[in-house]
């Protein structure tokens, strides 16, 4: 999986933001076992203490789980994956319709542009 770091933005934030999208799409499913920190920061290609900080807040919202000697989990509890999910939609949701807006465009020409856009569109 390929892991996308941009300037401009915290790093911490960026990998926090990612492992979130990953969970809440299922590429992390319910229950499984995350590679240790190390690999997760040599697959991201960002110094383990950052990768650390990152599972460190996903564990303080309860997202992933540690268990002594054998690793980090993702969770199990699937409303609260789907609370995340939802809470990660409204934000990139309210993200664009602040960006649109300082654009000049109006709500209608959102939801136009949206109906408008295909699945072609994304490649």
């Amino acid at each position: 999986m390929d892991w996308e770091i941009k300037s401009g933005l915290p790093i911490y934030t960026q990998l926090l933001e990612e492992l979130k999208r990953r969970i809440v799409s299922g590429q992390y499913q319910p229950g499984e076992k995350l590679l240790p920190v190390r690999e997760l920061a040599q697959e991201a290609k960002v110094n383990p203490n950052t990768m650390q900080k990152a599972l460190a807040e996903l564990e303080r919202q309860c997202l992933v789980f540690a268990v002594r000697t054998t690793g980090r989990y993702i969770t199990e509890d699937v409303v609260l994956i789907e609370e995340t999910k939802k809470e990660f939609a409204q934000s990139h949701v309210k993200e664009y319709y602040k960006e649109m807006c300082a654009l000049g465009y109006q709500k209608e020409d959102m939801i136009r542009m949206l109906t408008e856009y295909s699945e072609e569109d994304v490649k």
